[in-house]
């Protein structure tokens, strides 16, 4: 279905309109999608998106800090999604021995099992992405460049 279908609208004033709202659309389209898949596993996108950096590290222990720089979503309370995310039994929180004022974070045994469980989702979904290789290089190609200059 085209934007115009979708916002029920004929025309747009200029073709970057058009684009910068599809971009939008899409985004919004994206991330219903993934708060559907992760709901069952009583999951956001962004305490998802803190479980697969901490899987990164593979056991070394992190910092609140470092997590944030790594979000997708730079606007999100780290430390909030990590007391979540602890409630949960998927992330481990120790005082850093070399600086008390420091926290360190770590995946747990069953935060990696959800994440093992969700790859599989995850793949799955992603095969719903009807791009070819070249397409999706191109895709990415240009949202790079949307990115490189920020909008006024």
């Amino acid at each position: 279905m085209t934007l115009e279908e979708q916002l029920k609208q004929k025309e747009f004033k200029t073709k970057r309109q058009r684009a910068y709202l599809n971009v939008v659309f899409t985004a919004s389209f994206l991330n219903l999608e993934q708060t559907r898949l992760f709901k069952p596993y009583g999951l956001s996108l962004q305490q998802y998106n803190v479980l697969r950096i901490l899987r990164g590290q593979n056991g070394t222990p992190v910092s609140i800090g470092l997590i944030q720089e790594r979000m997708l979503d730079i606007q999100s309370n780290a430390s909030r999604l990590i007391d979540k995310l602890e409630d949960k039994n998927f992330v481990d929180r120790k005082v850093c021995p070399n600086d008390k004022r420091q926290m360190e974070i770590t995946i747990t045994t069953q935060g990696l099992q959800v994440l093992l469980e969700l790859d599989a989702v995850i793949a799955s979904n992603e095969s719903n992405i009807h791009l070819t290789d070249e397409e999706a290089d191109i895709l990415n190609d240009l949202l790079n460049k949307l990115r490189e200059k920020p909008i006024n």
